[in-house]
Parts: structure tokens; C-alpha cells; sequence
């Protein structure tokens, strides 16, 4: 079993204040957590509304199916166009029984 976790900070282009900034990141992450069984926090720049740094946590069998989920989610990203990834990390964590 694997623990992985991604950080990834955004640009939010459209957002004019800080409620474009919730409503655009609400839609992500609800498309996020739909789709797929991970947890989704905001970490940092709450108060700037055209940036933010998220964490992305998921939880599996293998690596490189946590690796497929968090390149899912980084294609819904792009799908909708209202965010930009501009940096990203991301670590794996095994697990021992």
C-alpha cells in the first residue's frame, strides 16, 4: 500500500477577489473528489485570490496507481482552464503492514 501526496500551487487567471477564487476552486475540487477517493485541502494563499497551494492526499494498492489518479486530477486542471499548475511535487509514502 502507498500514501501519496501532491502539492501543487495555482494560478487562478479569472478570479477578480477572493469569492471568484472560492467559487472557482470549489468547482475543482468538487470534479476532484467525485471522480476519485482522495482528500483535498488548501495549504496556502488563502488570502491572495489569484494564487494557491493545495494538498492532494491518495491512498492505494500500488504506486502506479496513485500516480494515474493524481495525473487525472492534473488533467482536469487542464480540461477546465480556470486554473494553471505552476509548480508541483509529489511524494510517495509506502506502507508496511
Amino acid at each position: 500500500m502507498v500514501v501519496g501526496v501532491w502539492k501543487v500551487e495555482l494560478h487562478i487567471p479569472y478570479a477578480q477577489n477572493l469569492k471568484d477564487k472560492r467559487n472557482i476552486l470549489q468547482s475543482v475540487v468538487t470534479k476532484t473528489r467525485n471522480r476519485f477517493n482522495v482528500s483535498v485541502a488548501e495549504l496556502d494563499y488563502k488570502d491572495k485570490w489569484q494564487r494557491c497551494v493545495m494538498g492532494i492526499a491518495c491512498v492505494d494498492s500500488e504506486y502506479r496507481k496513485a500516480e494515474n489518479v493524481f495525473s487525472s486530477i492534473r488533467k482536469i486542471f487542464e480540461e477546465t482552464g480556470s486554473v494553471i499548475v505552476v509548480k508541483e511535487n509529489i511524494s510517495y509514502y509506502p506502507l508496511e503492514d
